[in-house]
């Protein structure tokens, strides 16, 4: 058997392949003017020239493996995507109890941050409402829902949810259930 292969009863599967096969990253990448082709820790264990096999793999090589992939240039969601599949492939030798303990149990991967929303400037929100025709019967309406959506900040999702008996006229509030 060769690197990062298993013997899977009656079979003979390979850790790329099994790998390539749940994450398809089998495209060409290249690094230091070399090209490599297809599971990047195969890749980066020829590197580095490491011939070991799954069960000889432990934390150190792993993290080893993260701070490369983050040398080569990936992107913090290339890289959680890339640790998420690692980890998919070591739980798979857990199950198939080829493996008793998972080395990439502390392994963590980047923090992907969460974009916030853009967001319309007051200027923008009043043309918004100024352009409401309110000479056709859904003016009116039109208008009221967007200075509701602007006004208390609602999603879409929770205007649409809002029921008459959500509205308190005489406390001046309205029961929004949302997120």
């Amino acid at each position: 058997m060769g690197k990062l292969e298993i013997l899977i009863p009656k079979k003979r599967v390979s850790f790329s392949k099994l790998e390539t096969n749940r994450y398809p990253l089998g495209k060409a990448f290249s690094h230091n003017e070399k090209t490599y082709k297809g599971f990047y820790l195969v890749s980066f264990m020829e590197e580095e020239k490491l011939n070991l096999t799954p069960k000889q793999i432990k934390l150190s090589v792993l993290q080893d493996f993260v701070m490369w992939i983050n040398k080569i240039g990936l992107n913090a969601r290339s890289q959680a995507r890339i640790i998420s599949g690692t980890k998919a492939f070591f739980n798979y030798l857990i199950l198939e109890e080829i493996l008793e303990s998972n080395p990439t149990e502390l392994l963590e991967a980047p923090k992907i941050g969460r974009k916030l929303p853009d967001t319309l400037s007051f200027e923008e929100i009043e043309s918004i409402i100024d352009a409401v025709d309110l000479s056709k019967p859904e003016g009116e309406r039109n208008k009221a829902i967007l200075e509701t959506l602007y006004g208390c900040g609602l999603r879409v999702s929770e205007l649409l949810n809002i029921r008459i008996t959500n509205l308190y006229f005489k406390e001046g509030f309205i029961k929004v259930i949302g997120k």
